[in-house]
């Protein structure tokens, strides 16, 4: 019943073993020096401005977010605007009629009404 899996448990078993073996190894032949420049943090060549334990403002986080989320959008109108013309082509030919339309302008009126809100809220306000 389960002999079709076996190749994969054989496999699963195989790159675990391997990257175990390779841990190991690098662990037991890899050199040991331990300087203080080695220890150091390295971050572009550049040397450390101020505490690693420095707090980002939480209004940081809401404009990534944002970001983030007009940035998705765009990824789900650029192939919807792209093919259209064959998406906008009547039901009988193939297309989805004016449903392709509307579903997109749905999406895009969802997407306003947020951006309305937090424009409102102050959300994109730095003061």
């Amino acid at each position: 019943m389960l002999t079709p899996y076996v190749p994969l448990l054989i496999l699963f078993v195989v790159a675990t073993g391997f990257g175990l073996a390779i841990l190991g190894l690098s662990n037991v032949i890899g050199p040991r020096k331990p300087s203080p420049v080695k220890v150091q943090t390295y971050e572009s060549g550049m040397t450390a401005l101020g505490p690693a334990g420095q707090h980002v403002p939480i209004r940081f986080y809401l404009v990534a977010t944002l970001f983030i989320l007009f940035d998705i959008e765009v990824i789900y109108l650029y192939p919807w605007a792209v093919r259209f013309r064959q998406l906008a082509a009547p039901v009988a030919e193939g297309g989805l009629g004016y449903g392709a339309l509307a579903g997109m302008g749905i999406f895009l009126g969802v997407l306003v009404i947020g951006f309305i809100h937090v424009w409102r809220a102050g959300a994109l306000e730095w003061d």
